[in-house]
């Protein structure tokens, strides 16, 4: 909670982001002004600011002139306080107020205010004093918001920013984010539990079951684990445990933003930039954050480093045409070379086709490097039994990588992979694993069973031929022995 925060607790979180190739934070108008301390770190970790005035939700008496004095001298301050800042990017009024809270006229049973005195604080008074205090700083009057046309048409993906929630609050499939074209996405996201660990921290060993109390009660959402449910069981083979569960969540969670930010990032430059819901957690609880509690990342951050990544190659699988484009997506302001390769195989990690050419990347844009044509393989080995793996190398050097397949991973028959893995101490507290499987192993993930620990990657994929080197740092110095005793790796196929 706020009043135990600590400058170490603002760094960790935001070094967390950068890690994952974040560059922007929003500080949502829900939450509070931050202290000083938290936009100097901003500022020397390169992460821009979307900063929200503390208006959300709710409708706000602008009609009285004491409460727009009130705003007033509140603002004047904490525009003075951080408008030196360079990480400050914009400013925004409000979150969500122009998504139906605000109408023609005041109705308290719909809790709704006007549009006139809506117009008064944010078209007026707070963009005044940004021009008047902060005039190097762009305005924003809500989040989302359509600058052009109809404003009550908030989510307009012709303009505007928008927030785009019709997976999690309207059970869309994880492919409808494919149909949204919109040009910055500013709110989206998808809930999982948090790993064991977390979860025993507030719990006895009688209420480890989802739908028990104490589960119920750490989960704010009233659709949250009944949605949880419905998708897991769209996409994966129900676990057996309840740890399972739990981690199989997460997958599922990293699943579900890793279609949605991949898709806008192939639509450069359409669609510019995405913030998802939400980075970290203020207390331990199922949710849409992808830190929990006590720091420890969710699969979904481990995913997100590798789809926020400067160079991104992705697949974009047609499942009627059995066709794949192979896109590359740069980040970066200068053009670079490179060469993208790829390998179809079955489920045992048997070479059925494979692939490479050289592409010129351009900078800041998508390129559609290549369209795969598979139906013949399709036929011949059925959509269920083939696994589709893509490399981006530069320089000699892999700098993403990529999976895709025609079928829900609950469809394929997969095997054991047989993992094995060598060990390094490299420096105190300091590890290097190189890890290799015999067949296929989808997202696997490492875990120290008494220690707590930091994974350079987690929740990756290996097939065979496939090297994955993981630097892992533990809190405590550990000993090769101490850490191959503790060490546990798993991957999907163990979750049922």
């Amino acid at each position: 909670f706020v009043a135990r925060l600590q400058a170490e607790d603002y760094y960790s979180l935001l070094k967390d982001a950068a890690d994952a190739n974040m560059n922007m934070i929003r500080v949502w108008g829900g939450g509070i002004y931050e202290d000083d301390v938290f936009y100097d770190i901003c500022d020397e970790l390169g992460l821009c600011v979307w900063q929200d005035f503390m208006f959300a939700c709710s409708t706000y008496p602008a009609f009285d002139e004491d409460f727009l004095e009130n705003v007033r001298f509140e603002a004047i301050d904490n525009i003075k306080r951080i408008r030196h800042h360079a990480c400050l990017a914009l400013w925004c009024g409000n979150n969500e107020l122009e998504q139906g809270i605000v109408a023609d006229k005041w109705d308290t049973e719909r809790i709704q205010m006007s549009w006139g005195d809506y117009s008064r604080l944010f078209d007026k008074l707070l963009p005044g004093l940004v021009k008047q205090y902060s005039p190097q700083t762009a305005y924003w009057p809500g989040s989302p918001h359509s600058p052009l046309g109809d404003r009550v048409d908030s989510n307009n993906p012709d303009w505007g920013d928008a927030h785009l929630w019709e997976v999690w609050h309207g059970r869309k499939p994880f492919e409808w984010y494919r149909t949204c074209k919109h040009r910055f996405v500013s709110e989206f996201g998808f809930q999982s539990f948090p790993e064991p660990a977390t979860v025993y921290s507030y719990t006895e060993p009688e209420d480890r079951n989802i739908s028990s109390y104490i589960m119920e009660e750490h989960q704010r959402s009233p659709i949250g684990n009944t949605t949880i449910i419905h998708y897991m069981l769209d996409w994966f083979r129900l676990p057996g445990k309840f740890e399972d569960l739990l981690w199989t969540s997460q997958i599922l969670q990293g699943l579900a933003i890793k279609y949605a930010v991949e898709h806008w990032r192939r639509s450069m430059p359409r669609t510019m930039g995405t913030l998802y819901w939400q980075l970290n957690d203020c207390w331990p609880v199922a949710s849409w954050s992808s830190i929990d509690y006590y720091g420890r990342w969710k699969a979904l951050h481990y995913l997100a480093k590798k789809f926020y990544a400067p160079l991104l190659i992705t697949g974009l699988e047609d499942g009627e045409k059995y066709t794949v484009e192979l896109h590359v997506t740069s980040d970066k302001l200068e053009a670079v070379s490179g060469e993208v390769s790829w390998k179809l195989t079955d489920p045992a990690g048997n070479t059925i086709s494979a692939g490479r050419r050289g592409v010129e990347i351009p900078a800041n844009r998508n390129t559609l490097v290549e369209t795969l044509h598979l139906a013949d393989y399709v036929e011949q080995y059925g959509n269920r039994n083939l696994m589709l793996w893509l490399e981006l190398n530069v320089d000699g050097e892999t700098v993403s990588e990529n999976f895709v397949t025609f079928s829900r991973p609950k469809h394929m028959e997969l095997k054991e992979p047989e993992i094995s893995y060598q060990v390094e101490k490299i420096a105190d507290n300091s590890f290097k694993l190189l890890l290799k499987a015999e067949k296929p192993a989808l997202w696997t993930w490492l875990e120290l069973k008494d220690y707590r620990a930091r994974y350079s990657y987690n929740f990756f994929h290996l097939y065979p031929g496939k090297k994955q080197v993981v630097l892992v740092e533990t809190e405590e110095n550990l000993s090769v022995a101490v850490l191959k005793e503790n060490l546990v790796i798993r991957s999907l196929i163990d979750t049922y």
